[in-house]
C-alpha cells in the first residue's frame, strides 16, 4: 500500500510503499471523531494480450478528490501526485491483477484526517493512503438484472449538504435502508430527493439512467448526487453514438413509461435493472444484449480492457 503524510506546516511528505497492514490512529483523530475523510475508487485492467495494464480515467478521480477535499477543509494531493501514487500501487500489486476478462484490480485511495483534534475543527495532520484488491462483479447477480426498491422517507442527501462529495460520511447512513431492501429480496435501494420526494437521485453505490426510445435521461448533479466517473463516460459515449442524453430532474412517475433502466459506477460498471418497486408497484424493464445499456457496456469495457480503440484518450497504460 502507498502511504503519505501531510501536516499543516510542512505540506505533503514523500510518499512510500509499505506492506499492506494496519495503521495507527490517535483516539482523537479527526476522521474517527468528526468523519473528516474521503475515498475514491478506480480499476486497473490487464490487457487482452497480457502485456501491460490499463488504468481508466484516473485524472477524473484525482480532480474529484481535490473538489471533495476543498469542501471538507482538507489538503489534497495534486492530480500528478495522485496518479503517480496510483501507478506505484498498481505496479507493486500487479501480480494480483486478474487475467483479461476475469475481473480487475480495484484501487482504493483514501484521504483521512489522522491528526489529533478534540473539538470540531479541521485535523492538523492528514494521511493519503492507497491499497488495492482483485475484484469480480460487484453485485451477486453478476451481469444478470438487478432489482431496486424505493422507500418513502429515507434519503441519502439534502440540498446544501455534501451529497456530491465522495466523503465517508455519506455511506454509513444508507446501510440500514440497504440492508432492509436486501432482506426483502431486492438488490439495492434507490433514493428520491429529500425536498419534493418525487425526483430520482441515485442508489447507494451507483448513478441511474432511464431510456425511452432514443432518449436517455439521468438525474442532474445539483449538489445531492455524486458525479460518477462512469456516469460521465456513459453520457459522452451515448451522445457519440447518436443518442439524446438529458441531465435533468427525473420524476419517479417516469418509471412507469421507461423502456429500460441501468445503473453505472466504477464498482458496478453498468448494471441492467430488471425492475423497480415503488409504493407496492413493480415496474419491469427490458434487459439483454439488444438494449442500449448493454451496447454501451460492451463499448465501455472494450475500451477499459484495450479491446477497442480509445479515441477519447481515457486509458493510461502502465508498464
Amino acid at each position: 500500500m502507498y502511504l503519505m503524510k501531510c501536516s499543516a506546516e510542512e505540506g505533503f511528505s514523500r510518499g512510500e510503499l509499505n506492506r499492506y497492514g494496519n495503521i495507527e490512529l490517535s483516539p482523537s483523530a479527526g476522521v474517527l471523531n468528526y468523519g473528516q475523510g474521503l475515498f475514491e475508487g478506480l480499476k486497473a485492467f490487464r490487457k487482452e494480450d497480457g502485456r501491460g495494464l490499463l488504468l481508466f480515467r484516473p485524472e477524473e478521480n484525482a480532480m474529484r478528490m481535490r473538489m471533495g477535499a476543498e469542501r471538507m477543509c482538507m489538503p489534497s494531493p495534486s492530480v500528478e501526485l495522485f496518479i503517480d501514487a496510483v501507478k506505484q500501487t498498481i505496479l507493486a500489486n500487479k501480480r494480483w491483477v486478474p487475467p483479461p476478462g476475469k475481473g480487475a484490480l480495484y484501487v482504493r485511495p483514501l484521504l483521512l484526517g489522522t491528526g489529533a483534534v478534540l473539538g470540531l475543527a479541521p485535523s492538523p495532520e492528514y494521511t493519503f493512503l492507497i491499497y488495492a484488491s482483485p475484484v469480480g462483479n460487484y453485485f451477486k447477480e453478476g451481469l444478470a438484472p438487478i432489482h431496486l426498491l424505493i422507500r418513502d422517507g429515507v434519503h441519502r442527501a439534502t440540498r446544501g449538504g455534501a451529497g456530491d462529495v465522495k466523503t465517508i460520511a455519506n455511506y454509513a447512513p444508507v446501510l440500514k435502508a440497504q440492508r432492509e431492501a436486501k432482506a426483502k429480496g431486492f438488490t439495492e435501494i434507490l433514493f428520491l430527493d429529500s425536498v419534493n420526494q418525487r425526483y430520482l437521485e441515485e442508489a447507494s453505490s451507483c448513478n441511474i439512467f432511464l431510456v425511452k426510445g432514443d432518449v436517455i435521461s439521468t438525474p442532474a448533479t445539483r449538489g445531492t448526487i455524486l458525479a460518477g466517473v462512469t456516469r460521465k463516460s456513459m453520457i459522452h459515449m451515448a451522445r457519440s453514438h447518436g443518442y439524446q442524453v438529458e441531465e435533468r430532474l427525473v420524476s419517479v412517475d417516469e418509471l412507469a413509461d421507461a423502456d429500460e433502466v441501468f445503473c453505472t459506477g466504477t464498482a458496478v460498471v453498468v448494471a441492467p435493472v430488471g425492475s423497480i418497486t415503488y409504493k407496492n408497484k413493480r415496474f419491469q424493464y427490458k434487459t439483454g444484449p439488444e438494449t442500449i445499456g448493454q451496447r454501451l457496456y460492451t463499448t465501455l469495457t472494450g475500451i477499459q480492457m484495450g479491446l477497442l480503440p480509445d479515441d477519447m484518450g481515457w486509458t493510461v497504460e502502465i508498464d
